[in-house]
């Protein structure tokens, strides 16, 4: 930390950076085309205090460089995968600046589809899909680099095969016990790998999300809580290089609608679906001996 003489005020943790470097690589090895479309965040910890407490800033790399090596680096080393692409750029912003202890970068990947004609998939016309983000988080030391895969706005649901009840109950409860209930969320789902870890990140992404969804879907689910565990096992036992995995899962509610005024059952067929206020479920699920 530094500090002013006499003041008893110091400069606590900070850094700095470029936000969501909007990047769009085209692969045009071939007719052929490939898309790779990322919002990318860099930013730079280390010895910065001068640039605050003095006004000092021979020891910055501008943001603006920053960006510029976020391209740069697009078309110098690829994108084929996030993970790949983010430790080439954390590497290069370290080296670039003396001053820092460490680089951290975040890179979300949006899908594109092929625009289907006469059966096939276009080379070079893209839809963009909707649904789940590709995410990676890369923090470069002198250790060297520390990755973490993932995905956000993965939406999913459950019409049946899901209950909560027995819950705890004072003054303020008005929830019913609910023995059969729609499960919906949106997850964000974060996996670190081991240190030194090199696996193929997009067949590892791949079958992540592919158990998350198998293990959500064939859950019986007693509560939110007990399925994001069971989806984490899953991960953990096929995946012996992924040390932990974190989740967030707003519980996207659905209220059953009564129809009685209008004369109509409605045995758990229509729904209003809330989307605010709602239940977050948060929890990490990790491999024993792992800090």
């Amino acid at each position: 930390m530094s500090t002013r003489e006499g003041t008893g005020i110091v400069l606590g943790p900070n850094r700095y950076g470029k936000a969501e470097s909007r990047v769009v690589r085209i692969v045009r090895d071939t007719t052929r085309h490939e898309i790779h479309d990322l919002n990318v965040s860099t930013s730079l910890y280390g010895d910065f205090a001068a640039a605050h407490t003095d006004g000092d800033q021979s020891q910055v790399l501008p943001t603006d460089t920053q960006k510029n090596t976020v391209f740069a680096f697009a078309k110098r080393h690829g994108v084929a995968s996030p993970e790949d692409y983010a430790i080439a750029l954390g590497t290069r912003l370290l080296e670039a600046t003396p001053a820092a202890k460490g680089a951290v970068v975040q890179v979300e990947e949006y899908a594109w589809d092929r625009i289907p004609v006469n059966g096939f998939g276009h080379d070079h016309a893209f839809v963009r899909r909707g649904g789940e983000v590709r995410t990676a988080v890369v923090e470069v030391t002198s250790a060297g680099p520390s990755v973490t895969s993932g995905l956000k706005d993965l939406v999913v649901l459950k019409s049946t095969g899901s209950e909560f009840k027995g819950f705890l109950r004072d003054e303020y409860t008005t929830l019913p016990d609910a023995d059969d209930r729609i499960l919906a969320t949106a997850l964000r789902v974060d996996w670190h790998h081991r240190d030194g870890a090199r696996p193929d990140w997009s067949t590892t992404y791949e079958s992540v999300r592919a158990l998350l969804l198998e293990t959500f879907a064939t859950t019986y689910s007693r509560a939110l809580q007990e399925t994001l565990y069971a989806m984490g096992r899953a991960v953990l036992t096929a995946h012996e290089d992924i040390t932990r995995i974190a989740f967030s899962a707003p519980n996207k509610h659905h209220f059953l609608v009564d129809l009685e005024p209008f004369g109509l059952d409605n045995p758990g067929e229509v729904f209003i679906a809330a989307d605010r206020p709602y239940g977050l479920i948060e929890a990490e699920v990790v491999r024993e001996g792992t800090a």
